[in-house]
């Protein structure tokens, strides 16, 4: 038998003949053998029952977390809702002038970045969860998506006033960016979140996209510059925003 085959089984307890007979040619695995039967290694019966006591008493009923695909549900219905009451509230507009294939392309985007970002938070509230995505790279890769295809379907145009067109968009999607957050946070509560600074990104992102979303159903404005700075500009402030939250809730902790 070959030493690591020897170290393995003195492991494992699993001490045969063969691995006697090795053991008395063997100086090395005979220390090894040494090391592993100290006596008094283990611990007395009084001892294991202190430890037992004192972890029995600081163990607390929890509450179960609720089914993955029914927050997964909720997530989805947050994120329509504040987008209809957007709609609804600011006109729907940009219909008119969009193509099929921008709308096509704009919104479908948009609602599988929102969907990414629920599945993910949704793993981040159960610990121990697998990610197909990394939860720290996927707001990123998320923005760094939306910003390609906003500068490939749509084009470049000089405009007057920019700024002022802008802002007014900016500060009309902030607040429905604001009135998801807030319902998501709740939710996000039931679970076990590990990285606050994390979920906090995800979840000002997909707070974000729904003003986002509801600006390109309302907003006439196609040029790409406007696009990027004002209605993707709200998502990119509300991944910050929850990532600060995030980190400060983190250091207070």
């Amino acid at each position: 038998m070959k030493c690591s085959e020897i170290g393995k089984a003195l492991i494992e307890g699993a001490v045969s003949p063969g691995v006697e007979e090795h053991l008395r040619s063997c100086a090395r695995c005979r220390e090894l053998a040494e090391a592993l039967t100290v006596p008094g290694a283990e611990p007395s019966e009084a001892t294991l029952s202190r430890i037992e006591r004192s972890i029995i008493a600081d163990l607390r009923p929890v509450r179960p977390i609720a089914p993955k695909s029914k927050i997964s549900a909720v997530f989805a219905a947050i994120f329509a809702s504040v987008v209809a009451i957007g709609v609804l509230r600011i006109g729907a507009f940009a219909f008119r002038v969009m193509s099929p294939f921008q709308a096509a392309v704009i919104l479908t985007i948009l609602a599988l970045s929102a969907g990414l970002l629920a599945y993910s938070l949704v793993n981040q509230m159960s610990p121990g969860s697998l990610h197909r995505i990394s939860p720290r790279l996927l707001p990123l890769s998320i923005m760094l998506t939306l910003a390609i295809a906003i500068a490939v379907v749509f084009q470049f145009h000089e405009e007057r006033n920019f700024w002022a067109e802008s802002w007014a968009c900016f500060r009309t999607g902030t607040p429905l960016a604001a009135l998801a957050a807030a319902p998501i946070w709740l939710v996000l509560r039931l679970g076990a979140i590990l990285s606050p600074a994390t979920a906090g990104a995800a979840t000002g992102l997909l707070a974000g996209l729904a003003g986002t979303m509801a600006l390109e159903i309302h907003c006439p404005n196609l040029d790409a510059s406007h696009i990027l700075v004002a209605h993707l500009g709200v998502a990119v402030f509300g991944a910050i925003a929850g990532f600060l939250l995030g980190a400060v809730t983190r250091l207070r902790a």
